[in-house]
Formats: structure tokens, C-alpha cells, sequence
């Protein structure tokens, strides 16, 4: 277990089991990297291949969750506008304008000129067609908090669509500019969303051409991709995913020029990796949070200690967060004390309780709420096994004996909807949209994925969302956020940095938002 007063060993300490060997891997692939220059082949071929630990269960952007399906649909399909990372503002994109007709009522002018990867124009019956495909229930929409704020969407005329709201929603230009590609109507209509799947059509700066499940996705540059684009035509020719899920495996892939880029590097690794040739690390804060979800209503476990609010406080005072963000995480990752990214709007921590690190406070509460001896329970997780076990060490300081469910992001996420989890292991990078409505709402807005229920926290959430004043949303959020700490419905845990490590070879810039743009990267 990781103690703030003994700072661990970078390597000795923080690594799980199998880090030595990795190690060693490294040892040997990083003398061969050193005797034969650095590797080649991504820029010979002018194919960047990219690699991560999991895949999409669909590429259709609106039927996966993962952050891999993300990156994939920011470089497959565009959307109608275009939000600029370094100053935050709205740009025309696949729409080139826009009007609130009123506060539910926005309006949009589509653009000329650009086709689908199948040569299919784009037109305004795409748009709505989408926006009201992805709202129905035989769609089985995965990502229905992107486009639950509306409500339908009708063509105007040649060029124009009208996206009628269900209530007033501030947020709605920042969503149009993130989560909501378009999909081409007539093909998808003809090949279904299975057909879909297997053969996905955007307007992006790359074509998909293969999906090979478990195995990964290939791409290519759109040459027809339409000019004048905010983000341009993209320089490297050719995207390979790749799902390789050992991290041993993509490091030394990497080093011995498999593949080009690799991410979510663990920090022992990546210390590692700054010493091998050919490779350049890079480390930045991301929007991405983790945080344990409770299953406050008890469906996972008969008699759940968790329905006991002190419980769930106790587990909150027994895990040292900042021990682990110093020895663990590293790489700029921050404490976070409320449920969202700090830098998102409405991201209040202001009035929250806060839980420092007492296990002396934990057992007291353990014993008042009748534990004095702890008791066993699971806890799941999809990511980052060393984190999750050492908030298993953790607890069983206290004398809480978790045992640890490892899954597939799909099979977790599956499993704590339906009630066969007590606690998880979350992580939830909100889709890059810089809103507390993208990341609170997601958990306790009502939907599928909110444990708990709270008439109260619903109602606050649903005021800041439809609130036309900024100050008013803030407000209400901070309500929501001070109401979550509080009855320890969830422990916000901290900012994820993520260590990217890619062949020197590559120009790649990294962004908070944790979309890798490879439309904008370059070979040197």
C-alpha cells in the first residue's frame, strides 16, 4: 500500500507484478532499436500505426462509450461544428451557421460541397435523419446522454435543418461540436447498423477500410475531403489501429518499430521509455477523472453495507488519493473532490465535503455503523489493475476485504447497470466536452447509469442543464456536487494524466481534451 510519509520507489513500489520483465523486455529491444538506427517503417510505408489495450464494441460513434471508438469517429466523421482547442471557440464545420430562433428552437445552415466516404452528398436529410435515428429505441443508442437533450430535428428547406430542443440546454453548441457525427441516411438505412459496423461511412479527413474485430482498424486519407475544413487535410497517408492488450507487448512493439504510438503508458514504463532511442515520451493532464461508484440501493450483495451512508464514507477516509497521485499516477494528475473535472463549467468544489486520508476515522465509522471487524465485497474494474489494487490495500487497512473483478470496459459497464456490482473502478473522460453536464449528468441524471437516484440531485442536475443564466447553472451544479460528496454516492479520485510515448520520427501534439488529433500530425 502506498503511504505519502515513505514515498515509494518508482519501480520497487508502484509497479504490479510483471513490470521486471517488461524491464528487462526493454532492456534487450531497446539495445537492437540502438544497433539498427531508429525504426522506420511508419514513415517509410507514410502509415501511422497506433496501438491501446481495447477496442469499440462498435466503430458507429453512437454505439460505444470507450475512448478508443472516440478517437476513432474524430478522424472518420465530422460534426456540425467545430469547437478550436486552443481558444474554445465555435467554428462553422459541417454547418456553416447557426441561429437560436429561440431558446429551444436552433437552426442551421448545412454545408455545400461535402460527400460522404462513399461519394453519397451530404444533405440537410442526413442531419435530421441522424439526430432522430439515434433518439429512437430500436436504435439502442450506447452514448444517449450526447443527444437525450433533444428532441427531433426536421429539414427547413434545401439547405437548412431545425434541431427542436426539449427544454432550454446552454450546452448544445459544445455537444453539436463533440459527440454528434453525421451518418449518411440512404446507406445506412440499406446496410443497417450491423452493415454499419462492419463497413462505416463518415465525412472525415479519413475513410475507414477495414474493421476486423479483436484485431484492430484500418484508414486512409479522404482524398475527397472538402476544403477549407478548420482542421485541414491530413499529412500521414494511412491510420492503423491496433488492439494489442498487453502493455508489455506495446512497449516492445514499439521500441522494435511495429507500431509508431502507443498511450495510457504506465509511469514506471514510461520513465523506462524516455531512456530508449528513437522514442519520445510526453506526459499531460487530461479531462479524464477516476472515481468508485457505490451501489447505494444494495442490488449487487444481500444485506449490502453500502446502503449505510457511513460505510461509504468510511471507504472514502481509508484511501490515501494523494499518496497514490504522487507514487502511482504521476504525470500532473490532480486530487479531484468533486465529481467532474475541475476545469469543466459548472465544476463547483466550493461547500463539497471533502474527505482527507483518516483510517482512524474509517474504522470509527466502520464500527459505528455495526463493522467493527469489516466485512468482504467486490469491487470492479476495466483499466489500470495496479490503481485498483491498491485501493483494495487500502481498505483492507481498515479491515474491508475487496476482491477484485477485473472486465472488459463493456462487460463492466453492463454489469454495474444491472446491479451486479457494489463498487467500480470508473473512469469517464465526458467525450471531450468541457461541461459538467457531459460527466455529473452522465452518473446521476436518472439514466442507466446513475446507481443511486436521488430525486434531489436529478432535479439540480436537470435545473443546471436547462438554466439560461451561467450563474444559475453554477449554482445548481454546486447543489448537485455538495449533495453527491456528501452522502458519499461516489469518490472522485483524480485527473488521469496520460504518458504517450512514439517514434521520434512523429510530430504529434497532445491536448486536454484526450482525442490524439492524427489528422494533425506529421512525419519529421
Amino acid at each position: 500500500m502506498l503511504r505519502r510519509t515513505r514515498p515509494a520507489p518508482r519501480l520497487a513500489r508502484t509497479a504490479p507484478r510483471g513490470r521486471g520483465a517488461a524491464a528487462l523486455l526493454l532492456a534487450g529491444t531497446a539495445f537492437l532499436a540502438g544497433a539498427a538506427g531508429p525504426a522506420l517503417a511508419g514513415k517509410a510505408n507514410d502509415t501511422l500505426v497506433y496501438a491501446s489495450d481495447s477496442e469499440p464494441e462498435n466503430v458507429s460513434p453512437y454505439h460505444n462509450s470507450a475512448r478508443e471508438g472516440v478517437i476513432l469517429a474524430r478522424n472518420a466523421w465530422d460534426t456540425l461544428l467545430y469547437r478550436d482547442p486552443a481558444t474554445g471557440t465555435y467554428q462553422p464545420m459541417l454547418a456553416t451557421a447557426w441561429t437560436w430562433a429561440d431558446p429551444v428552437t436552433l437552426d442551421l445552415t448545412i454545408r455545400e460541397g461535402v460527400v460522404f466516404h462513399n461519394g453519397d452528398p451530404l444533405t440537410p436529410e442526413d442531419v435530421a435523419f441522424t439526430f432522430n435515428y439515434v433518439l429512437t429505441p430500436e436504435a439502442r443508442t450506447v452514448t444517449k446522454q450526447n443527444v437525450d437533450w433533444m428532441k427531433s430535428t426536421e429539414v427547413l428547406g434545401p439547405h437548412t435543418v431545425r434541431i427542436h430542443l426539449k427544454a432550454p440546454f446552454p450546452a448544445a453548441l459544445e455537444y453539436l461540436a463533440g459527440p454528434t457525427p453525421i451518418f449518411p441516411a440512404a446507406y445506412f438505412k440499406k446496410v443497417g447498423l450491423d452493415g454499419f459496423a462492419k463497413a462505416p461511412v463518415g465525412t472525415g479527413p479519413y475513410r475507414i477500410v477495414s474493421v476486423e474485430s479483436g484485431r484492430g482498424v484500418k484508414l486512409e486519407r479522404f482524398e475527397k475531403y472538402w476544403s477549407g475544413s478548420p482542421i485541414g487535410r491530413p499529412k500521414i497517408g494511412k491510420l492503423e489501429f491496433r488492439v494489442i492488450p498487453d502493455a508489455d507487448s506495446r512497449m516492445a512493439e514499439l521500441v522494435t518499430g511495429g507500431i509508431d504510438w502507443i498511450w495510457r503508458v504506465p509511469s514506471d514504463q514510461a520513465d523506462q521509455l524516455r531512456a530508449a532511442p528513437g522514442i519520445t515520451v510526453l506526459s499531460a493532464e487530461t479531462m479524464r477523472v477516476g472515481f468508485l461508484q457505490f451501489d447505494v440501493g444494495g442490488r449487487a450483495m444481500e444485506k449490502s453495507p453500502l446502503r449505510d451512508v457511513r460505510v461509504r464514507r468510511a471507504i472514502s477516509y481509508a484511501i490515501d488519493r494523494k499518496a497514490m497521485v504522487d507514487n502511482l499516477v504521476r504525470g500532473g494528475a490532480r486530487v479531484m473532490n468533486v465529481l467532474c473535472f475541475s476545469g469543466q463549467f459548472g465544476c463547483v468544489e466550493e461547500g463539497a465535503p471533502r474527505y482527507a486520508y483518516d483510517p482512524a476515522k474509517a474504522k470509527a465509522l466502520l464500527k459505528e455503523a455495526g463493522y467493527p471487524d469489516g466485512f468482504e465485497i467486490d469491487l470492479a474494474a476495466y483499466r489500470e489493475r495496479d490503481y485498483a489494487e491498491a485501493v483494495i490495500g487500502y481498505l483492507r487497512a481498515v479491515g474491508i476485504r475487496a476482491r477484485l473483478n477485473y472486465l472488459r470496459y463493456a462487460a463492466f459497464r453492463d454489469a454495474l447497470r444491472g446491479g451486479k456490482v457494489s463498487i467500480g473502478f470508473q473512469t469517464w473522460g465526458s467525450f471531450s466536452v468541457n461541461d459538467v453536464s457531459a460527466f455529473t449528468g452522465v452518473y446521476f441524471r436518472g439514466g442507466d447509469e446513475d446507481l443511486t437516484r436521488d430525486p434531489a440531485v436529478i432535479a439540480a442536475l436537470q435545473a443546471g442543464d436547462t438554466a439560461s443564466d451561467p450563474g444559475e447553472r453554477k449554482a445548481k451544479y454546486a447543489e448537485a456536487l455538495s449533495r453527491i460528496a456528501g452522502e458519499a454516492y461516489a469518490l472522485p479520485m483524480f485527473s488521469y494524466p496520460s504518458n504517450y510515448a512514439f517514434t521520434q520520427d512523429l510530430n504529434f501534439t497532445a491536448q486536454p481534451d484526450e482525442v490524439p488529433r492524427f489528422y494533425a500530425a506529421s512525419w519529421k
